[in-house]
């Protein structure tokens, strides 16, 4: 990112974290005296996953929001199951087969707990940081995450059930995130983490085959990898042409109508929102600011903090 660019993330961070820090009591130096090495730590380890795997940078920036979009950054969605106490969210239909990354989140906490025992850091925290390491590593923007997080003692399968669905239309879309205290534009900025990542086959293969708003090229292209038949985990890239290159292109992508969900092409299919993915798709600076400020909200959704919650020990389990 450019110099220009951090001062002007800077500046809008602080402006838009202000509002939240007297309710959540969150801060960017929380673990300075009690575990200082947690940032080198979460950043080390979460560089050589994606070294290994491409895919795991867009799996742990999914995993955050599939988290923070529930209950709250609280961490249910690690939590395994353990019936009648815990229903995990992990068993929730938008999850299944859809959702990954844990092994890594457990690695990430041993090394953490290792070097600042008690434990000290919650598996929440660790989720947040790793959310904006992924990003970074795959070229996208930095901000500055905010900490003291607590974790859940229980998950919410029920309200897991209903994150927002690859098949919605333009209406359910902004009313799934005005629900959540996000703004249209923010539901926007936040959809561009699909320009990394894969989806399943059974996902996008009605827009394939029966979308009048997706080009026929494209369509084409995709059909080899998602016959109209079968194959239902068959993956293909959210962009068939960077497809770890965190960046404007996917808004690129939606004005040229190649979106490979429903869901997305609908941001651009003649709707209130088209405007801003244009503005999105010509002017990255934008997009990346507007990103880094949404993010830093989604993490300050309802948060447990204080007296609230638990520190865990191991992220799949209750203490």
């Amino acid at each position: 990112m450019t110099t220009y660019n951090n001062l002007v993330l800077l500046g809008f961070s602080l402006i838009l974290v202000l509002p939240f820090l007297s309710n959540a009591q969150l801060s960017d130096s929380f673990y300075t005296k009690t575990c200082p090495s947690v940032l080198d730590i979460v950043k080390s380890n979460v560089r050589s996953a994606i070294n290994r795997d491409k895919r795991m940078g867009a799996s742990l920036l999914r995993l955050f929001f599939h988290d923070c979009f529930v209950s709250g950054c609280d961490a249910g969605v690690l939590l395994d199951d353990n019936l009648p106490t815990i229903d995990s969210e992990k068993n929730a239909r938008p999850n299944r087969n859809s959702i990954r990354g844990f092994e890594l989140i457990d690695k990430i906490k041993d090394a953490v707990d290792k070097a600042c025992p008690g434990p000290i850091v919650s598996c929440s925290d660790i989720l947040a940081i790793t959310a904006r390491d992924s990003v970074v590593e795959l070229g996208g923007p930095s901000w500055s995450v905010l900490l003291g997080r607590r974790d859940a003692r229980t998950a919410n399968r029920n309200d897991a059930e209903n994150l927002p669905s690859p098949f919605a239309d333009l209406p359910e879309l902004i009313k799934n995130f005005s629900d959540k205290g996000f703004t249209a534009k923010e539901m926007v900025v936040l959809s561009g983490a699909h320009s990394v990542g894969v989806a399943r086959c059974v996902l996008f293969r009605d827009h394939l085959y029966n979308g009048t708003n997706i080009e026929n090229l494209v369509a084409t292209a995709r059909k080899s990898k998602c016959p109209s038949n079968g194959q239902d985990d068959n993956l293909s890239s959210m962009d068939h042409q960077s497809p770890n290159r965190f960046g404007n292109n996917y808004f690129q992508a939606l004005v040229n109508r190649r979106g490979l969900l429903h869901s997305d092409q609908e941001l651009f299919n003649g709707g209130s929102t088209d405007d801003m993915v244009r503005v999105y798709s010509k002017d990255s600076d934008k997009f990346y600011t507007d990103f880094a400020n949404a993010m830093i909200k989604l993490g300050n959704v309802k948060p447990l903090t204080l007296a609230q919650g638990e520190i865990r020990k191991n992220c799949r389990k209750l203490n």
